[in-house]
């Protein structure tokens, strides 16, 4: 019996991680899922900021679209769902804030009406591929397309948190460094959660030095903190759907300029999973399937659009913490899903949080990017991506370049409705493009299913080692 459960422990500590939490411990696990949440806060609440959507109906959301995206693909991804930035456009171009800097409380619900249609083309997608098979669309997916565009997803990010850094580029190297000696130096728990502590610690020397001592550049502001009630409701029904949209012209032209937006979204989504199914060494997009991860993401998303809450996307900053922590347990990730609807009933903490330095969050972000980065090329690598072929390297470069080089995206009008498909999402479309029309094709996906079925997504056949 004792051989029984050592071999059992065995099998839930994976070579490169931990794939059952449980194996630490509830206190642990409740660490790690608490980690995970401060992970997404920071971008989290900064959508709701910059859209004037209300910031407790977006933790709210957060939390349930998370749990959510776990029903619907089987409660094994570890992906946590946090707010989208990629509809900022249609948000600024249905309800763009008031002259006095106040949120237009009047059309807020109209955007959120085209967001939540977005969120049902992913079902559309999802359909097709459960209809021809993932086999015919991952071809289009191959390690030259996905590598460098998980790449350039940590890349792209990287100016944001350079920025927050620059508000107190002592603060974020306080911060990166506790993050660096915690994970390199640290033993047991302490290696398990670097970025908690990381947080923490910073937190502590900011309120110490700033606030005790005096240091002005470090001083945290905890006005809005000692104003917030302790309980709060997080759903006002003005600002939802069904209680804010009453004109069928405003909510059919809100529908048409957001919706577009959704074939961008649904890249990066492919993008995010290829990511994390990188980090975890497991093929998500094959089991439990592409086509359920894109339903639990787009009725994630429309689910939080109806009751007043921004787009949910899976979160880049988590996929990074898994790759530090290593623990690749889906239920921790369900426990910072608990946490985030715990913690939208109360304002307070949701002041406190948000009273966070943004050179803290810069410093914490420093080392996220960056292993989203590393990760792609680790899938490029692993997957024996040859660079030595011209379409492999054209591929890549016209991935990166188109990532990282047109900035703010691409524009366009089509009559009287803007559409802007972001940096990321016209990368990824090049790349899939020449993916499908340069010759040389070779790479092989496998599925894992029970049957350990191997699949070739290409006529040809894959190049001998």
């Amino acid at each position: 019996m004792a051989k029984n459960k050592k071999e059992n422990k065995k099998s839930a500590v994976g070579v490169d991680g931990i794939y059952d939490a449980r194996t630490l411990g509830a206190p642990r696990m409740l660490l790690l899922g608490f980690q995970h949440m401060f992970a997404m806060f920071g971008a989290t609440v900064l959508v709701p900021l910059i859209t004037g959507l209300d910031m407790s109906t977006t933790l709210l959301m957060a939390g349930l679209g998370t749990l959510l995206f776990h029903v619907f693909t089987k409660f094994k991804v570890p992906a946590f769902l946090g707010s989208s930035f990629a509809f900022l456009g249609g948000y600024a171009t249905i309800a763009p804030m008031l002259e006095d800097g106040t949120p237009n409380k009047e059309m807020l619900p109209y955007a959120c009406l085209g967001v939540a249609c977005a969120g049902l083309v992913y079902l559309v997608l999802a359909a097709i591929i459960k209809l021809i098979g993932i086999k015919k669309v991952m071809k289009f997916f191959p390690p030259v397309v996905t590598g460098p565009i998980i790449i350039a997803i940590g890349l792209g990010l990287a100016p944001t948190a350079v920025s927050n850094c620059s508000q107190n580029w002592w603060l974020a190297l306080i911060a990166l460094g506790l993050v660096v000696v915690f994970n390199i130096f640290g033993k047991g728990m302490v290696k398990i959660i670097p970025i908690l502590l990381g947080i923490i610690c910073s937190y502590a020397v900011a309120g110490i030095v700033g606030n005790a001592i005096g240091v002005e550049s470090f001083a945290i502001d905890f006005t809005a903190v000692k104003e917030a009630a302790w309980i709060g409701f997080p759903i006002e029904w003005s600002s939802t759907v069904f209680g804010g949209v009453h004109d069928s012209s405003k909510a059919i032209t809100a529908i048409i300029a957001i919706m577009p937006i959704a074939l961008a979204t649904m890249m990066e989504h492919i993008g995010d999973m290829s990511a994390i199914s990188a980090t975890t060494g497991k093929n998500f997009l094959a089991n439990p399937g592409l086509h359920r991860s894109l339903m639990g993401d787009g009725l994630a998303t429309t689910l939080s659009s109806l009751f007043g809450g921004p787009a949910n996307t899976t979160y880049g900053e988590n996929t990074g913490v898994l790759a530090l922590s290593k623990v690749y347990d889906p239920r921790v990730v369900r426990i910072a899903a608990y946490f985030a609807i715990l913690f939208s009933f109360s304002p307070k903490f949701a002041a406190l949080i948000n009273s966070m330095p943004t050179a803290i969050v810069g410093g914490i972000s420093f080392v996220l990017y960056g292993m989203i980065s590393a990760i792609g090329v680790r899938n490029m690598v692993e997957n024996k991506v040859d660079f030595s072929k011209p379409r492999n390297t054209i591929i890549a470069a016209v991935i990166l370049v188109c990532a990282l080089g047109l900035g703010s995206g691409v524009s366009f009008s089509i009559g009287q409705i803007n559409i802007t498909l972001s940096a990321l999402a016209i990368a990824a479309l090049a790349g899939i493009i020449l993916n499908a029309i340069l010759p040389g094709k070779d790479y092989v996906f496998k599925i894992e299913s029970d049957e350990k079925e191997e699949v070739k997504v290409d006529e040809a056949p894959a190049k001998a080692e």
